[in-house]
């Protein structure tokens, strides 16, 4: 099986930083495009960032010029590295990624998330 797992996350002040990561494992054969999301409790799933496997990024409007998504292609992984975090920024945060493994069958994956909590 195809998995993924998030990891970075924890508490952190207002203004602070983190960066997480999400390691794809399993039979794979390559990966498409790459995200991550957030959910806050009583609040929408929200699109945080995308990377497509040519490096084409999109930013949700709140975290652009704050966050920063990457990609290693040579460890199946993907970052996003969080800048100047504010209290509204805390959620579960989840990566997703478009795999296609050795068997030539293509599926969307999802970690189970790792939360985050910034601090004022």
């Amino acid at each position: 099986q195809v998995q993924l797992v998030e990891s970075g996350g924890g508490l952190v002040q207002a203004g602070g930083s983190l960066r997480l990561s999400c390691a794809a494992s399993g039979s794979i054969l390559s990966i498409n495009a790459m995200g991550w999301y957030r959910q806050a409790p009583g609040k929408r799933r929200d699109l945080v960032a995308t990377i497509t496997s040519g490096g084409s990024t999109d930013y949700l409007d709140s975290v652009k010029g704050r966050f920063t998504i990457t990609r290693d292609n040579t460890k199946n992984t993907v970052y996003l590295q969080m800048n100047s975090l504010k209290p509204e920024d805390t959620a579960v945060y989840s990566c997703n990624a478009e795999v296609t493994d050795r068997y030539g069958l293509t599926m969307f994956r999802w970690g189970k998330g790792t939360l985050v909590t910034v601090s004022s």
